[in-house]
């Protein structure tokens, strides 16, 4: 049996950055003009983000499926970068080896060859993945409106 190839996005598909973020300037008011308009940047902001309710679980029952190969696709942004090895730690902590050499960081989603893409955003090359796009939550760069599949319940009944 030939598995078809899942990219799943980090950032507001299985990690709450927003919240993170929200939680940081809450604890960090003085430092909220600074980072305003690059939250991103914060040092430190990718390393222990909450996942988002039920991603764990869902990306696990996916893998043990045994349909997909999985891999994770995010992007880093280019003003902190100690993001990535954040990034990275987040995944072992939460997945353990299922994503072990299986992690691309890029801005280019649409160099990615595969049959899904779970993102939640149309950047980064996202839109113009050969394969499908599986828009993922709530598009939070328009009115924060539900994607097409706005949770992992969604996802999973998509996929499986």
């Amino acid at each position: 049996m030939i598995k078809k190839v899942v990219f799943i996005d980090m950032d507001g598909v299985i990690v709450d950055l927003g919240t993170n973020i929200n939680n940081w300037f809450n604890k960090h008011p003085d430092l909220h003009k600074k980072y305003k308009q690059n939250p991103d940047h914060i040092p430190g902001i990718f390393r222990n983000p909450p996942p988002i309710k039920g991603a764990i679980e869902a990306v696990n029952k996916l893998a043990y499926s045994g349909k997909y190969e999985l891999y994770i696709a995010t992007s880093v942004p280019w003003g902190n970068s100690e993001s990535y090895s954040d990034k990275k730690h987040w995944v072992e902590n939460h997945f353990g080896k299922l994503f072990h050499k299986r992690i691309f960081s890029t801005h280019s989603k649409n160099m990615l060859i595969g049959d899904y893409l779970i993102d939640d955003r149309k950047k980064n090359g996202a839109v113009e993945f050969s394969g499908e796009l599986l828009r993922f939550g709530f598009d939070w760069e328009n009115d924060n409106k539900p994607n097409e599949y706005p949770t992992w319940e969604a996802i999973l009944e998509k996929l499986l």
